[in-house]
């Protein structure tokens, strides 16, 4: 692939896909790529793809159609492009993209990232459409070239102040809902000197902020430099010996891998900010059961009451699913209870969406849209209330903030507090990847707005 040429990757989804977007852009770099956010004058597309719920697949064939006129036109001019669908709904429907989709060639799955020069040189030079959705068994991480290799940011893009970092991935859990553990596979941990190097190549980019990515974070269990398997907790002290790194997250949990170590590193380990995302699902014991949550409300109500404990200013953060099959309205009314008694600084609320190959897909007594409707709306309005008294309470506080870009607006940028809020303030550029206190003086449904003090 002599030259130069553009790579455009749009992602959808989950924070694992923006990290795997970002590693197949980097794949391409050493074959002479550089990334592009102006799709027309793009060599490769690439679209990186959600399974989760059915909205979010045919949301990639609605962008597949747009993209149609793009190919056609630069074919016009004498230009070649190869459209790849990436990610989850690559691995679950495979060549039924290519009879769907004419425009698609190629599709690749999430563990054959490591592969994609290869294939794409393949795709042009042999005008081939192809399909590649193994499980291969070698570490794709090893594959993937050193994260020094990276594409220059788009024209006028900041360094960025934070970064995800996978360090794990698949499920062993099979929830019935879920299609986890038949697009990314069984659970993985990448090893810690790995992660620990990866870390440090972040932050010399000027990297402050590392979020842990893992479809389940805490059931990590990587080899350690004693030979011996470490734990979340484990890693996390060892990443928050990193000179240069000051602050980490970690997402999604699951609250069966909620350990006793991991809860005590909220106590202990300062770099770690206090939020936690930790789904749910349902409040109703019959419901949790069938969705093979392996665990009861009554227990996730003692496992909040020991993290707070642990931590007591700690923001929590939660999914939840409301219209599973055969939820009465006592069932969710449970699940609101739950909501209440709890209380969150934020939520994910969803419908159930039956997905195809999933246990639940196929369960009796599948809800009618209208009345998942109804209840998500009930549902919503009561983590909206309590998301914006969470935002409330923060008025008049100073708050470390890491300021992360510019804001819409001149004269403006946005950062991110410990507790995740975005908060804009007035500053200039140069504050952009540093740590400042910003007292807060007003609060939006989503947002915060501040006023920088000094250090």
């Amino acid at each position: 692939m002599p030259g130069t040429k553009r790579v455009f990757v749009k992602t959808f989804g989950c924070q694992m896909n923006v990290y795997d977007s970002e590693r197949m852009s980097e794949s391409l770099v050493p074959y002479g790529f550089t990334e592009t956010d102006r799709i027309e004058e793009a060599d490769v597309i690439i679209l990186n793809t959600c399974h989760i719920r059915e909205k979010a697949a045919e949301k990639v064939y609605s962008e597949l159609g747009r993209l149609r006129h793009i190919k056609d036109v630069r074919r016009q001019n004498g230009k070649n492009t190869v459209i790849t669908v990436a990610g989850c709904v690559a691995q679950a429907e495979g060549a039924e993209i290519l009879a769907r989709a004419p425009v698609v060639d190629l599709v690749i799955g999430p563990q054959s990232y490591h592969r994609l020069p290869d294939l794409v040189f393949r795709a042009q030079s042999e005008s081939r459409r192809l399909v590649d959705t193994n499980f291969p068994e070698q570490d794709k991480f090893t594959k993937l070239p050193d994260r020094k290799v990276k594409s220059a940011p788009p024209t006028g893009a900041a360094r960025a102040a934070s970064a995800f970092l996978t360090v794990q991935e698949g499920c062993d859990k099979f929830c019935t809902f879920c299609v986890v553990p038949y697009t990314r596979g069984v659970e993985y941990s990448r090893p810690v000197a790995d992660l620990v190097d990866e870390a440090r190549e972040l932050i010399s980019r000027g990297v402050r902020e590392i979020t842990l990515l893992g479809q389940n974070v805490n059931a990590y269990h990587g080899v350690g430099p004693d030979g011996r398997d470490w734990s979340l907790a484990r890693l996390i002290r060892a990443l928050g010996e990193v000179e240069g790194l000051q602050r980490l997250r970690y997402t999604t949990s699951h609250p069966k891998d909620m350990s006793d170590d991991l809860i005590a590193a909220h106590r202990d380990e300062p770099k770690l900010m206090p939020y936690l995302h930790l789904p749910f699902q349902a409040g109703a014991d019959r419901i949790l059961a069938a969705m093979n949550r392996k665990h009861t409300a009554a227990d996730y109500r003692r496992l909040i009451d020991k993290i707070r404990s642990a931590r007591p200013d700690i923001a929590l953060s939660t999914d939840v699913i409301v219209g599973f099959p055969g939820e009465t309205e006592g069932e969710f009314l449970e699940t609101l209870r739950l909501v209440e008694d709890i209380g969150f600084a934020q939520a994910f609320s969803f419908k159930y969406s039956p997905r195809p190959g999933t246990p639940a897909a196929k369960m009796e007594e599948q809800l009618p849209d209208a009345i998942k409707s109804e209840r998500l709306q009930r549902l919503q309005h009561l983590l909206a209330s309590q998301t914006s008294r969470f935002n409330d309470s923060c008025i008049g506080r100073i708050i470390p903030v890491l300021f992360e870009r510019l804001g819409r607006h001149a004269g403006q940028i946005v950062g991110r507090s410990p507790y995740l809020q975005p908060v804009h303030a007035t500053g200039a550029r140069d504050l952009l990847g540093h740590i400042i206190p910003v007292e807060i003086s007003g609060a939006g449904p989503n947002s915060l707005l501040g006023v920088i003090r000094a250090a």
